[in-house]
């Protein structure tokens, strides 16, 4: 992050309306607050945009602000922990690809971080990804993983990531004969 020019800061991200300074602030945001603030924030936000309340806590921070508290956070705390660090893991791979894959700016993400995190994100209530890959099965051409069962979607491991955790533009990197229930999902 610390690499990015300003324009690069204020540049679309892959999560609808918001740019790369949105997405991490919503990546800080949640780190070091309980279960309470987050009660707290879905209150405020009437229980539908609570993401978007913590976005707009942190609205007021400058780059340098954003920078100085990931360097200070690398290690996640409060909810961030739950179960041992692995929602916090998969909230950051994606959000780190929501970054950089607008930017134009690819990564190579380690075959045992991208197996743990597509494990979490079939399962994890949080994403779309149970719903999104029911009745399917995902089967990566690059890593020694597979979910489910069903017509089978092949492609990249990251862009089958991306596709289960809602990336409508990642699915044109995918192919199978259960791409197309994929797309039609996640086109509603």
């Amino acid at each position: 992050m610390a690499t990015l020019t300003l324009e690069q800061w204020e540049a679309p991200s892959l999560c609808e309306r918001w740019r790369v300074r949105d997405v991490v602030a919503h990546v800080m945001s949640f780190d070091g607050v309980s279960l309470l603030d987050i009660l707290r924030r879905a209150i405020r936000a009437r229980f539908a945009h609570v993401n978007q309340v913590g976005v707009d806590e942190l609205a007021s921070l400058s780059t340098e602000q954003l920078l100085y508290r990931l360097r200070a956070h690398l290690r996640p705390q409060g909810l961030a922990t739950t179960f041992g660090g692995r929602l916090a893991l998969l909230d950051v791979t994606i959000h780190h690809q929501d970054i950089r894959r607008p930017l134009g700016m690819p990564r190579q993400i380690p075959a045992e971080l991208l197996r743990c995190v597509l494990d979490d994100s079939v399962r994890s209530p949080e994403l779309p990804g149970w719903h999104l890959s029911r009745g399917v099965r995902l089967t990566p051409t690059d890593l020694d993983w597979s979910h489910g069962s069903g017509p089978e979607i092949t492609g990249p491991a990251e862009s089958v990531l991306m596709a289960v955790a809602g990336r409508q533009s990642a699915v044109g990197e995918l192919a199978g004969p259960g791409q197309v229930i994929l797309a039609r999902r996640l086109a509603r």
